[in-house]
């Protein structure tokens, strides 16, 4: 695991280091191990800073595998791997589930579509904080607009590096993705009086929470590469 930036961090420490999962199964096989652990999901309500309640699934690892020959079998980099792997993922245990959910989907190759709902839904809700009053119509579609939003967010960072152009920068692109994804139609008359505002607030939101997510995990880095 290479100690470049937090997000391709947090992807690498629940990446497994085998070039499939076939071979890791095989390799696992020949090291004696057995498996019979996974994750277990549970539904989990808590209070956000605002004190508004939101409920995400979180999946709770038990561990299953049991090694019947030495430790000294396994290679040292995959050791190493696990290592930092182990340090960085109890960075992540500490957050929120609904900012550790937001990480998952946007850096995580165990990102699920539990981790995607539960971060639309903490996206759209601290937009619709952020804009204020809307009709309830128009809040219907607005947590379209906010999963398209994070959907556009996810996609510039893709990879952990953050170089990605955004793929619905242009109204009409947005307006077509969210028809042809959602079925919502939206009016491209006065766009931007009627979406801009609301958009650039889940953006920010993104924006927030992503910082939220990486906090912990950039903090262990730089505590690796100071004992380093």
């Amino acid at each position: 695991m290479k100690l470049n930036s937090a997000r391709q961090v947090w992807h690498d420490a629940y990446h497994q280091p085998w070039d499939s999962v076939m071979a890791g199964a095989m390799d696992r096989a020949k090291l004696g191990m057995d498996e019979a652990g996974g994750y277990v999901r549970k539904l989990v309500t808590e209070l956000t800073e605002d004190g508004k309640e939101i409920t995400y699934p979180k999946y709770v690892f038990v561990p299953g595998i049991h090694q019947t020959r030495p430790e000294r079998d396994i290679s040292t980099s995959r050791a190493v791997h696990q290592a930092l792997s182990a340090h960085i993922q109890r960075a992540i245990d500490t957050l929120p589930g609904y900012i550790a959910a937001f990480g998952h989907w946007m850096y995580s190759p165990m990102g699920s579509p539990d981790h995607k709902e539960t971060a639309e839904a903490a996206v759209a809700l601290f937009a619709y904080d952020r804009h204020g009053r809307m009709t309830a119509k128009k809040a219907e579609r607005a947590k379209y607009v906010a999963a398209g939003v994070l959907h556009r967010y996810r996609r510039m960072h893709q990879g952990g590096q953050s170089s990605m152009a955004d793929p619905l920068i242009s109204p009409e692109a947005f307006r077509a993705w969210l028809d042809g994804e959602y079925g919502v139609r939206l009016s491209s008359e006065q766009w931007s009086r009627e979406w801009g505002a609301f958009i650039q607030h889940c953006f920010d939101v993104c924006n927030d929470i992503d910082k939220q997510a990486l906090a912990p995990v950039a903090a262990v880095i730089g505590e690796m590469k100071e004992a380093a």
